[in-house]
């Protein structure tokens, strides 16, 4: 037992240690991470190239969640730099000094929606790897009915209104309003002195930063607070875009359940899921957003209805061999587009079998 709570100190000091580096480097964090996610990629590459030794060649453009052939633990990599991301931004919003407007109960449905989308694709394919075709579709199953429970929950109980992918929006590293950097900044842009006339400020030589932190710009009068209600605040939906939004939140359910009972070779599940996907942005595009992520997510939701273009049973009699027709032409043709048309003309069967990667 001795032994045991030295582990569990040790463990917990290690843990202080890291919280109180990413609070103090929000920045270099942002580093970390990206050194992190690249070095996934090259790992994942590598796993590849031992499992399939035999291969003579690998493609030189690489798409998160395909490299080479070991597709599980490319995903299992990927999946885990973006739940660090999530982690260190967690870290960073318990040291905002800010008050945020989310309750516990809420910031704990936010975070397990964050790591069901993060995890999701893994899971899928886990599934399969073990329990076949059956376990995946039942994998798939749970995860929607969780994803489509904490969505509508979030939306109908909290008021949280349009819902975004991810569902916590990540930190903006740069910013000066987290850790150490949101106080020091706060004490200099207090002891600024703003010219009455030319409304100029200068920042006192007494209260520059060290030389590392130093921003070699003039210093900007600004409302960190207001910025981050902005990101807090969701704008109130209406009763019309509230029923239009939980149509969205619950398209997936319909479209699964549509595909139990009509099979995936049927065209009922892709009208289905189409019509109600379209029906809802049609109504709530014309609602007046003010946050710019709900900008971003009502863009990101437009652009998501060309995927239907690559979706079964429209891919397979329509779409599929134009498509691949395209890529090919200008990867024969203009110079440089083949190394990203023909990784990508590979990369589409396998992005067809997946569930979560066309239709999640």
């Amino acid at each position: 037992m001795s032994h045991f709570k030295e582990y569990i100190d040790a463990a917990s000091r290690l843990y202080e240690r890291y919280t109180d580096y990413v609070r103090r480097n929000p920045a270099a964090t942002a580093h970390l991470e990206s050194t992190v996610r690249t070095v996934s990629y090259l790992i994942a590459e590598t796993a590849g190239l031992v499992l399939h030794a035999a291969a003579s060649m690998f493609t030189p453009f690489c798409i998160p969640g395909r490299f080479a052939d070991s597709h599980e633990i490319s995903e299992l990599v990927y999946s885990a730099s973006n739940l660090l991301v999530l982690f260190n931004d967690s870290i960073l919003r318990r040291g905002l000094r800010c008050s945020l407007t989310k309750s516990l109960s809420q910031q704990r449905l936010l975070n397990w929606l964050s790591v069901l989308e993060y995890v999701q694709v893994f899971l899928e394919m886990g599934a399969f790897k073990l329990w076949g075709e059956v376990g995946r579709w039942l994998v798939i199953g749970l995860i929607q009915i969780f994803k489509t429970v904490f969505r509508l929950v979030l939306l109908l109980v909290y008021k949280s209104g349009l819902g975004t992918s991810p569902p916590i929006i990540p930190l903006d590293r740069s910013a000066e309003c987290v850790g150490e950097a949101e106080s020091n900044s706060e004490q200099q842009e207090d002891s600024c002195f703003v010219g009455q006339r030319s409304g100029r400020v200068i920042r006192p030589l007494g209260s520059a930063p060290s030389l590392q932190n130093r921003l070699w710009g003039a210093p900007v009068q600004r409302n960190r607070r207001s910025s981050l209600a902005e990101n807090s605040t969701p704008t109130e939906l209406g009763l019309q875009e509230t029923v239009a939004e939980s149509v969205y939140i619950s398209r997936p359910l319909v479209h699964l359940l549509c595909l139990g009972l009509c099979g995936k070779q049927s065209w009922k599940p892709w009208l289905v899921s189409g019509f109600l996907e379209l029906s809802s942005f049609a109504v709530l595009s014309d609602a007046r957003f003010q946050t710019r992520w709900e900008q971003a997510e009502m863009r990101r939701r437009g652009f998501l209805l060309l995927y239907y273009l690559l979706r079964s049973p429209f891919y397979d009699k329509y779409s599929e061999e134009k498509i691949l027709f395209l890529l090919k032409l200008l990867a024969d043709h203009i110079p440089g587009i083949g190394l990203v048309a023909r990784p990508l003309m590979d990369y589409l069967p396998t992005w067809q079998k997946i569930y979560f990667y066309n239709w999640g």
